[in-house]
């Protein structure tokens, strides 16, 4: 997401770092090149003035004058100013004292609004919370169905009892009292347009159920017309927030930076992947530091401790540090690593990672490669492939549906992460270097595109 801004974006700033001394005639050519970025990204016109309005007073005022490196302020300001226009502070869900807390999910056909309310349902789980879907969508063929398919995958209960959309909505409350569940998150029929029947059934809805959080479900792929949603929908019903989705897949990024301005709510939910696990909280202070490519190390470092089960991640650094480290335990981080979602968004969300490595087509299908050669491996060959000979790499290579010399790439790679996972052990045991941040296994300049199969390796936090 946004590649096209940070690619933008990243040359403004490596041209600023070059200065020693910013004047005025360089501040009016970088708020040029800033506006003009920010409107090829397909962002509201209004809200690209008031950014590089607000952009230049700062930039010219006694901020910048009183810096020691002028560059590096500006680059700050800029940071700073995307953080205000994408929302300024996170903000969570309403919670009622007197459960269940109820959820309304709107928006249009097509934006991915049943897919949403599934997405939610298990980023609440996963926080504590019972959640239970409610199947309100009445309109549209096989709606309610497909709720409850994705219900059952994540584990949640679907409820959608009555004839009509409010009497759906208002018995789910009542459901969700009897099984106990403090959650309700309410899915509501879309239309291909916005109409006044659609407006007023959800007008009756939320009077029918007073929901504490009322969400829109904008897709973000649509750029100007998301915005343009949204801000019809807030004219006419009580919104809290807003769930961008299909984030990942906009390069630009437009809707996401003028959403915020343009309605005042703000964006609470993004979903970023086609995965019900690749939807997370948005938070504008990160997206802006991915924005200017400067990562995001606090989501990568979520979703890992969501991914990985934590003793196995102890024992596999343990086994590590004292050599012991196998393909088995390999291929157990690996898969774990896998949930955490395409590696083309982790790697994103590295700091100081190069522009082509961020831009590199990442080869999923490596993994799946990896994964086959090692379970066609004997439990005796996980556990030392050096005993792997010549016949051994041909049955495991006609086992797996790969060459022999995949099985070579991955055992040799596979060496030479080892070998160098206990190198940076024993500098961390000598106290030189304290290894932190991911689990073992995450180790994704290793799992970069290219031709063989990829190796991994590991730090310990």
């Amino acid at each position: 997401m946004f590649d096209s801004l940070t690619d933008r974006f990243e040359g403004i700033i490596t041209r600023l770092r070059s200065r020693g001394k910013l004047t005025e005639k360089d501040i009016d050519e970088v708020a040029r090149e800033i506006r003009l970025a920010l409107l090829e990204a397909d962002v509201n016109v209004r809200v690209v003035k008031s950014f590089v309005t607000r952009l230049k007073e700062r930039a010219n005022g006694a901020e910048v004058a009183k810096s020691l490196s002028p560059a590096q302020q500006v680059v700050k300001i800029v940071h700073e100013e995307l953080v205000v226009t994408l929302g300024g502070d996170a903000r969570k869900l309403t919670v009622n004292p007197k459960p269940p807390t109820v959820i309304l999910l709107a928006g249009l056909q097509g934006s991915g609004k049943t897919t949403a309310a599934a997405k939610l349902a298990r980023w609440l789980e996963r926080d504590g919370k019972r959640p239970l879907l409610v199947g309100a969508d009445l309109q549209r063929p096989a709606a309610v169905e497909q709720l409850r398919v994705l219900g059952e995958r994540i584990g949640v209960p679907v409820a959608s009892i009555g004839t009509d959309p409010v009497e759906v909505a208002r018995n789910g409350i009542e459901e969700a009292a009897r099984l106990g569940r403090n959650v309700v998150i309410v899915d509501t029929a879309g239309r291909l347009q916005i109409d006044t029947d659609l407006m007023a059934e959800l007008r009756a809805i939320a009077d029918a159920v007073a929901p504490d959080d009322s969400l829109l479900v904008v897709d973000a792929m649509t750029g100007q017309e998301a915005v343009n949603v949204a801000e019809a929908f807030a004219e006419t019903v009580d919104l809290t927030g807003i769930v961008l989705t299909k984030l990942d897949g906009d390069a630009r990024g437009g809707a996401a930076l003028s959403v915020k301005e343009v309605t005042g709510r703000p964006i609470m939910f993004a979903g970023v992947g086609e995965k019900l696990e690749d939807f997370e909280a948005f938070h504008p202070d990160r997206m802006a530091s991915r924005i200017l490519g400067m990562g995001d190390v606090l989501t990568l470092i979520e979703k890992a401790e969501e991914a990985f089960d934590a003793d196995q991640a102890a024992a596999a650094a343990e086994r590590l540090q004292t050599g012991a480290f196998t393909l088995q335990d390999f291929l157990d981080q690996m898969r774990q690593m896998r949930k955490m979602g395409p590696l083309q968004n982790l790697v994103a969300m590295l700091p100081g990672v190069p522009k082509e490595l961020r831009d590199a087509d990442v080869d999923e299908s490596q993994l799946g490669r990896i994964e086959a050669i090692i379970c066609s491996m004997t439990p005796e060959e996980r556990a030392d492939p050096a005993i792997i000979d010549g016949s051994r790499r041909i049955r495991i290579a006609q086992g797996s549906g790969t060459a022999p010399q995949d099985v070579n790439a991955l055992l040799k790679q596979f060496k030479q992460v080892s070998q160098m996972m206990k190198q940076l052990s024993r500098v961390s045991k000598r106290g030189k270097r304290t290894l932190t941040g991911l689990p073992p296994g995450l180790d994704l300049g290793a799992l970069g595109a290219g031709g063989g199969p990829p190796g991994s390796g590991g730090r310990r936090r």
